[in-house]
């Protein structure tokens, strides 16, 4: 098996150096190419107040791209809703599509840094899997995490973090996130 360079980030070179190794003896896995691996994450905020304010746009847009280090893209109704004063083509909110070494750091930045930093964090709920191996977080409040200076902040947003894998089952896509290190909550 082909071992990371060392400007690979810190999550990625242990994904290749033990979980892989260990997924491979625990499901029996024959081949290296079988083993489930983590090929996207989505971060979304939703912005159902940028309809009153326009300013929440570009504050969202950047804390979303402090905390990714990417620049999201806006999200726009596509249909008008009377009930909720939307119109088509109004912002609803922001969205970011990780890969590669962006991925792997944020997966780290969120399960080392700012999961613990959540007020009475008992780990994550562990019945988020979409039945194919993928697992959504939703998380309420973005000053969790440290590239946001709090002062900065003008209002307490929640966003969703959704984390893709090529793992078939969801207690292979559990294994996976365990073995990298999410915090599951005990049952």
């Amino acid at each position: 098996m082909a071992t990371a360079t060392s400007t690979s980030p810190r999550l990625k070179t242990r994904y290749h150096d033990e979980v892989a190794k260990t997924l491979m003896t625990e499901f029996g896995y024959d081949n290296i190419m079988q083993v489930p691996a983590v090929v996207k994450i989505a971060v979304n905020i939703g912005l159902g107040e940028a309809i009153e304010n326009a300013k929440a746009v570009e504050s969202a847009t950047g804390d979303l791209r402090s905390i990714t280090g990417q620049q999201p893209y806006v999200r726009r109704s596509k249909k008008a809703i009377s009930n909720f004063k939307l119109r088509e083509g109004n912002v609803i909110g922001l969205a970011v599509t990780l890969r590669g070494a962006r991925m792997w750091e944020f997966l780290d930045r969120l399960m080392g840094a700012a999961l613990p930093r959540v007020r009475d964090f008992h780990g994550v709920p562990a019945d988020a899997f979409d039945g194919r191996g993928n697992y959504s977080l939703g998380l309420s409040e973005q000053i969790i995490f440290p590239e946001l200076p709090f002062d900065t902040v003008d209002r307490v947003r929640g966003l969703q973090v959704n984390i893709v894998t090529t793992a078939k089952t969801d207690a292979e896509g559990k294994r996976l996130l365990e073995l990298l290190g999410m915090p599951f909550a005990k049952k």
